[in-house]
């Protein structure tokens, strides 16, 4: 799956703010997200949030 810094995923299930938008900030083994609605930054291995999202969103270049 192509995620990049800069992307915004949706997810299946809600953050515990209610939100369920995330933001990039890193890529890799790991990802390094941050959540649109309360800005809280956390950690999450690429395996488990490539089975929980719904769309991703990306700024295109041009």
């Amino acid at each position: 799956m192509d995620i990049r810094p800069g992307d915004v995923l949706i997810m299946k299930k809600n953050h515990p703010c209610g939100g369920n938008e995330m933001y990039v900030i890193r890529s890799g083994m790991d990802f390094r997200l941050r959540c649109v609605k309360c800005s809280r930054e956390f950690m999450v291995p690429r395996n488990k949030i490539e089975k929980s999202i719904k769309k991703v969103n990306r700024e295109e270049e041009g």
